[in-house]
């Protein structure tokens, strides 16, 4: 049982999803090797870390964050809503999750968008990507077919992933027509013959978002190559940890897509 633990929004059980906290927090854990997150543009063009299409939720602001300057985003309390021990974080940029992870862990960026929403999104976030020389450690996905064919035209080396909570059954070759070689699946969706089908046909399945036990016990028998998306590391750390071999140095660690 070697599945890779993704922490959801960093470690989101404890601390506030998608801040420095999250992130860090799931750096902390050595069985995480892979973290997702959600970015946005700010009405300046910032890309930034946060979930919601609205600050509301999450932050003790209010409005949308496209209407938002970053400046107005960065004065915001990210964390309070939380817990008070969380008080004083902040929404990060993806600047700063990439000065973070850079080295540490690989990252699944969803680029939160609907329809025209962002438009120029995907180049904001491929040039950030680029600066730090981390192609190779992410992989873009998105519920949205537009931005991820929007990406692969940009940046064809770049790997791209559909997001989605069903299982058509045309949605391998739908993702063949993408260039897709990752498929982001609501967990309910996936059995062992259908990882095993998008295995042999080059793309890694990530079932989201899984928080029990019973849930990952069951993914893991179905493949090893499942990766297993959660808001909760710790409950994957007290079924796996004892089955891990020793921590592979990031730089010998290989793609599995």
């Amino acid at each position: 049982m070697n599945n890779l633990c993704v922490a959801h929004r960093g470690f989101s059980g404890k601390a506030p999803e998608n801040t420095r906290a999250a992130i860090q927090m799931a750096m902390d854990e050595p069985f995480v090797h892979w973290m997702e997150i959600d970015v946005q543009l700010t009405r300046d063009g910032v890309p930034v870390v946060i979930h919601d299409f609205s600050v509301d939720r999450t932050t003790t602001g209010r409005g949308k964050v496209k209407d938002l300057t970053w400046q107005e985003i960065r004065r915001m309390d990210a964390g309070q809503w939380k817990g008070r021990q969380f008080k004083g974080e902040q929404v990060p940029s993806l600047d700063e999750v990439l000065q973070m992870v850079k080295g540490r862990l690989k990252l699944n960026i969803e680029l939160k968008t609907s329809g025209d929403m962002y438009p120029g999104l995907e180049e904001a976030v491929l040039e950030r990507i680029r600066a730090y020389h981390m192609l190779p450690d992410v992989v873009l996905t998105s519920f949205e077919p537009k931005a991820l064919i929007k990406a692969k035209e940009l940046e064809p080396e770049v790997r791209t992933g559909l997001i989605i909570d069903a299982h058509p059954r045309n949605l391998i070759s739908r993702l063949k027509q993408m260039k897709c070689s990752f498929l982001s699946i609501g967990y309910s969706h996936l059995d062992a013959a259908f990882a095993a089908e998008l295995m042999r046909n080059g793309i890694t399945p990530m079932a989201w978002t899984v928080d029990d036990a019973k849930s990952m016990r069951t993914l893991a028998k179905m493949s090893p190559d499942i990766m297993i998306c959660t808001n909760r590391p710790d409950t994957w750390g007290q079924i796996f940890i004892q089955k891990i071999a020793p921590k592979v140095p990031f730089w010998r660690r290989k793609w599995r897509f």
